[in-house]
């Protein structure tokens, strides 16, 4: 589990983050949600020690973030940011592979994790591709796999961290994408992902931080959170929220 005290930060002298308290439970999905400039990306980098909290602390299992050693940390806790990239030819397994580095678990049981990790992301049929020649779109899904093979199979005391990962995804690879961290969540891992589309975070996550001006405006479940109100207030956007006429979760439908 990751737990957020009293997170406050800053960035080139502004106030980014203020007084954020979380906690990432296993078997689910929080969803970070907020307008651009809310501070979505800063609260990730503080969650994976990328960036050094001002005040307030940041704990993995209990034990602060910055006191676990990089192997042990990366078995546990794996990240997916806005923009990954490679500069160089390599295969999309040996991509992927790399997400194994930390692991000990031998070349026969990462080939089988790997094979794994690509299927949950439908990217293995990219298995031999060149990443140079890959698309955006199948480049982000080849950094799905990678960190879904670091924490592979996803078991509790696995924490996964992801920057809109659905952000260059045609539609239908948007649901892939978020039913592989859906499915990721309910095998006992605690996972964060920052999403823009509305409806995608009400009908994957079980919980909702909306983040306004670096504060918390809201934290809840989709249905408290998702509301008329509270979407005015943050977004300035007049909505309709209604259940889903079939999986019952908020549909929200802008006037």
């Amino acid at each position: 589990m990751l737990e957020v005290e009293g997170l406050h930060l800053r960035r080139g002298g502004s106030d980014v983050l203020h007084d954020i308290d979380l906690q990432l439970l296993p078997n689910q999905v929080l969803g970070v949600l907020g307008p651009n400039g809310a501070g979505k990306s800063s609260l990730l980098g503080a969650l994976c020690g990328e960036l050094p909290p001002s005040q307030g602390r940041v704990m993995l299992q209990g034990k602060a973030l910055d006191e676990w050693p990089g192997q042990a940390r990366a078995q546990r806790l794996a990240v997916l940011p806005q923009v990954s990239s490679l500069g160089f030819a390599f295969r999309v397994e040996e991509v992927v592979g790399m997400g194994r580095l930390p692991h000990g678990s031998g070349q026969q049981r990462d080939r089988e994790i790997v094979e794994a990790a690509l299927r949950a992301a439908d990217a293995w049929h990219l298995i031999d591709r060149s990443y140079l020649a890959l698309s955006g779109g199948e480049r982000q899904r080849v950094h799905l796999a990678r960190v879904l093979a670091q924490l592979w199979p996803g078991a509790e005391g696995s924490t996964l961290l992801l920057d809109e990962p659905t952000s260059m995804l045609d539609p239908l690879h948007q649901h892939t994408t978020l039913q592989a961290v859906r499915s990721f969540a309910d095998r006992g891992a605690a996972v964060l992902v920052i999403l823009h589309d509305l409806n995608l975070a009400a009908r994957y996550c079980d919980r909702i931080l909306l983040l306004e001006g670096g504060r918390c405006h809201a934290l809840a479940s989709p249905e408290r959170v998702l509301t008329p109100t509270a979407l005015k207030a943050v977004f300035g956007i007049e909505v309709l929220v209604q259940p889903h006429p079939e999986r019952g979760h908020p549909l929200i439908i802008t006037r």
